[in-house]
């Protein structure tokens, strides 16, 4: 029996959708563009291949996200990627703390689908790509498995985020395949065909402790891992998931169209490895283990790389380039692999890391021939070298709000020509001036030829046409950092207004709580202004007659928090016993910065730390972390064009505790003028206002001359920077950060409370009144997070 009304159709279902940004790619860059242009009103389709969101970080692949903060071992203080992501990164932290993949493809599906202008199309892979000319995109066409259906999309404007580019290859964009040799762009670390040209792709699997013994039959196909993999010895029972991302095979080969081969010899090598922990006697542990989980998908990291107007490339990186189109910035190591993967006798990666975070330009995000084609995620236009560095997830998603954002400059300064739209009832033409109207129901193909004729700036306009401003000032206002730019907005209302605040805090006494042994060096980071250095005391016990040494360092370039110049030396003998030690600096400061006390690894003495953490203010560590090539110091050989240097890095809370201190006179780094500053992170200060902890209502208050309507109001809090937040595997001791003001109030001039939250967790707070208020100030009360954290607020925005 056939059902009635199919009996004829003989041809798939077809929808055509209509839209402004069609973003190919639901990984975190494309999931990032779409939600970042669907909150400033740009109607989005985002298309999926998958059935989840996230890409690599999905629950089908489970790696974890990261960036600039690198596991938290390397010097790039406060850099966690900021806007969207971080929300994201934020929320899930909140939510799911444990690290549980799934919960992370529920958060993901729910952000897209909170947004109304975003149109979501999962299952579903673009094959074919229209044209209306040799250098523009007309529509994407694409098949749904699950329903049998055939997507048209048509747009002015596309992004790919697809990961291997297929829409920037099937419309002739220029791309890149492999490593380019030294002498094209001068890179001394650009590898020799025996290292490998391309990364490999790797595929995970999870394991649990039942309790009880668990036999394991291996496949017939499972390869012998003691033949075949030179380290097989470096599997253990207890390693799982995303840390075994050396399983790593493809480099030699096409990493797109031998993904399948690709996949079934990473299969091999998963169950041969888990039938050499099981059954060769070597892991007694393993007895009670079996498998839970192992990836169907491998996640990829290396294909196609397309060419924009600029190429990033080693230098950039290492010398930390400026722009005056920077948009985003990096912060990774440059993380080479060799490209025989787990095969190879060489280390699974070759990671070295600059400096501090790195600027990336606009122009490394558009196709340099196909003139309305976005760039995002791990395809944009760098060499191999750059791209071992820019192509992690967190740093991905960040020039994919990037992209997003462009998509919104792109629709506002569209030009003002009278343009066609036609009727959704009769598909006709009708003139409409100034307007951009944007269907997303099917109509005849005339229809499309019309709508992909709007006059939407073309991605390199707003650098040729004078709008790159425009895009850094409303990445700015999102929460997306760049370095070395402030907010100026002329907008908001606070830049008018004068600022009162119930206290500040002061940094003179950071109390002396418990010791802990100085078995590794310590240094504790102090925000210092230009001028004199103050005078700093701190509370030690010497166990033995001793000799302590000290340094006082700072960092050779502006922003960055690697302490490569030594300001200081002294050396004290200290007595058996308590005792104080009081350093006085000839030295001073040229211009605002974080200093560096040093204090040298001594068995003989126990330091006094503070239970009390601001904001801003740190303590690190000469530390190492094998997970990103951290041994202490970075020591490259001297052809490779790379920098050496001393690692100093936080501990992890519950550890980490700041140096308890003296500091004479006190500093005061923390005051109200910070609150319309337009930075809203530590970067050479801490720019934050910090209430002073005595002070029971921390209470700021914004009056203008004249009463102001006002319709919404913006908040930062400070949900730490510096924490990676690994969204899996990882596990992390809090779900709300130590600094985050959890409750506050806003009142208007006749006290009225106009807005209160409680519990919350989120760094940005974007309050839209049910009905705006005309009023002559605003108080903003907050409750302090603990005892031994102060409220803090690194911005305040109004607009009408």
């Amino acid at each position: 029996m056939i059902k009635k009304g199919h009996e004829l159709k003989r041809a798939l279902k077809s929808e055509v959708h209509h839209t402004e940004l069609a973003v190919i790619g639901g990984g975190l860059s494309g999931l990032c563009a779409a939600i970042t242009a669907a909150r400033k009103g740009v109607k989005v389709v985002l298309v999926q291949d998958r059935p989840v969101l996230g890409g690599n970080s999905s629950s089908e692949i489970r790696l974890w996200i990261l960036g600039a903060t690198s596991h938290l071992g390397n010097n790039n203080r406060w850099s966690r990627e900021g806007g969207v992501i971080d929300e994201i990164l934020v929320e899930n932290m909140h939510q799911n703390k444990e690290g549980n993949p799934l919960i992370l493809d529920m958060i993901l599906l729910d952000k897209v689908k909170k947004e109304p202008n975003i149109t979501l199309l999962l299952n579903t892979a673009v094959y074919e790509v229209y044209k209306s000319g040799a250098e523009r995109i007309k529509a994407v066409k694409g098949f749904c498995s699950q329903n049998s259906t055939e997507y048209m999309i048509h747009a002015p404007l596309f992004c790919d985020a697809s990961g291997d580019g297929i829409v920037g290859f099937l419309s002739g964009a220029a791309f890149r395949m492999g490593a380019e040799r030294q002498e094209e762009f001068g890179e001394k670390f650009a590898p020799a065909e025996e290292y490998g040209e391309l990364l490999g792709h790797s595929l995970y699997f999870y394991t649990k402790d039942t309790g009880r013994p668990v036999k394991y039959k291996a496949p017939d196909f499972a390869m012998d891992v003691r033949k075949e993999i030179p380290r097989f010895r470096s599997f253990n029972a207890k390693e799982y998931g995303c840390k075994l991302w050396w399983l790593e095979y493809g480099g030699r080969m096409d990493t797109i169209h031998d993904t399948e081969k690709i996949k079934w010899e990473l299969w091999k090598i998963v169950y041969g490895a888990w039938d050499y922990i099981k059954n060769s006697g070597e892991y007694p542990e393993a007895e009670t283990m079996t498998l839970e989980w192992v990836g169907m998908i491998p996640g990829k990291r290396e294909s196609r790389r397309f060419e924009g107007d600029y190429i990033l490339r080693q230098q950039d990186i290492v010398n930390q380039k400026t722009y005056d189109d920077a948009v985003a910035y990096g912060g990774w190591s440059i993380d080479l692999h060799p490209a025989d993967g787990v095969f190879s006798e060489k280390p699974g990666c070759n990671q070295w890391h600059s400096k501090g975070i790195y600027q990336i330009p606009y122009r490394c995000l558009y196709s340099r021939n196909i003139k309305n084609l976005f760039l995002a995620g791990r395809i944009i236009s760098t060499t191999h070298v750059a791209f071992a560095s820019t192509r992690v997830m967190a740093t991905s998603a960040y020039i994919g709000q990037v992209v997003g954002m462009a998509a919104y400059i792109a629709r506002e300064n569209a030009s003002k020509e009278e343009i066609f739209a036609v009727t959704e009832q009769q598909c006709q033409y009708q003139k409409v001036s100034g307007q951009n109207l944007v269907k997303t129901t099917a109509c005849n193909e005339e229809r499309s030829e019309i709508y992909s004729a709007q006059a939407y700036l073309e991605p390199r306009d707003i650098i040729d046409k004078g709008f790159i401003g425009d895009l850094q000032r409303e990445l700015l206002k999102s929460g997306q950092y760049i370095p070395g730019l402030v907010l100026c907005d002329e907008s908001d209302l606070v830049q008018q207004a004068s600022i009162e605040v119930s206290s500040t805090f002061y940094i003179d006494n950071l109390n002396a709580d418990f010791v802990l042994p100085m078995d590794i060096a310590v240094a504790q980071m102090i925000p210092l202004k230009s001028g004199e250095v103050p005078s700093m005391t701190i509370d030690l016990i010497a166990l033995n007659n001793t000799t302590l040494n000290i340094e006082l360092r700072t960092s050779s370039r502006k922003g960055n928090f690697t302490p490569d110049v030594i300001l200081e030396t002294q050396s004290v003998d200290i007595e058996q016993g308590h005792r104080k030690v009081k350093f006085e600096f000839s030295t001073s400061m040229e211009d605002e910065a974080y200093v560096f006390l040093i204090l040298h690894k001594n068995p003989n003495v126990e330091l006094f730390r503070s239970s009390l953490r601001l904001t801003g203010i740190l303590s690190t560590f000469n530390l190492g972390n094998k997970a990103v090539s951290n041994f202490g110091k970075q020591s490259p050989p001297d052809n490779i064009g790379m920098d050496t240097f001393e690692f100093w890095c936080p501990q992890r809370r519950p550890e980490g505790h700041n140096i308890a201190i003296q500091i004479n006179p006190p500093l005061n780094p923390f005051g109200k003028e910070n609150i319309r500053k337009g930075v809203y992170r530590p970067t050479t200060t801490p720019n934050a206002w910090v209430a002073d902890l005595a002070d029971e209502k921390p209470t700021a208050r914004i009056r203008w001359e004249h009463p102001q309507k006002i319709s919404r109001i913006d908040l930062f809090f400070d949900t730490d920077y510096d924490h990676p937040m690994e969204s899996v595997l990882m596990g992390h001791p809090e779900d709300v950060m130590p600094f985050c003001v959890r409750n506050y109030r806003i009142l208007d001039d006749s006290g009225n409370v106009v807005y209160e939250k409680k519990g919350n967790y989120q760094t940005i707070n974007n309050v839209f009144l049910e009905y705006p208020i005309t009023t002559g100030e605003l108080t903003i009360e907050l409750d302090h997070p603990s005892a031994n954290v102060p409220a803090a607020l690194f911005g305040l925005r109004c607009y009408r």
